[in-house]
């Protein structure tokens, strides 16, 4: 069974950054694509930034040029970098891995920004 962990959630304030974490209990490279996704309160889950096993990424409008997403294949890790910060960002976010037959989904790290 795939396993996710996220990490790096916390509460800052607008303006400051953060970096997530997910650690995969597999090559990261088997999987066709990972990303992250978010849910906001009252919101439907939503795309974040994906990177597919080619390395081309994609990122939603509301985040294109604050957020990057990247890896380190050597260590299974995804990482989502988020800068400039706004109070629309809070969210838990959720580490996504495709392929293999299957859609995996880590717990979830929530972030919190207050204005």
């Amino acid at each position: 069974q795939v396993q996710l962990v996220e990490s790096g959630g916390g509460l800052v304030q607008a303006g400051e950054s953060l970096r997530l974490s997910c650690v995969a209990s597999e090559r990261i490279l088997t999987f066709n694509a990972m990303g992250w996704y978010r849910q906001g309160p009252g919101k439907q889950r939503e795309l974040v930034a994906v990177m597919n096993k080619f390395g081309t990424t994609n990122y939603a409008d509301s985040v294109k040029g604050r957020f990057t997403i990247s890896r380190v294949s050597a260590t299974n890790t995804v990482y989502l970098q988020m800068n400039s910060l706004k109070p629309e960002d809070t969210a838990d976010y959720y580490c996504n891995a495709q392929g293999l037959g299957e859609d995996y989904w880590g717990k979830g790290t929530l972030v919190r920004v207050s204005s």
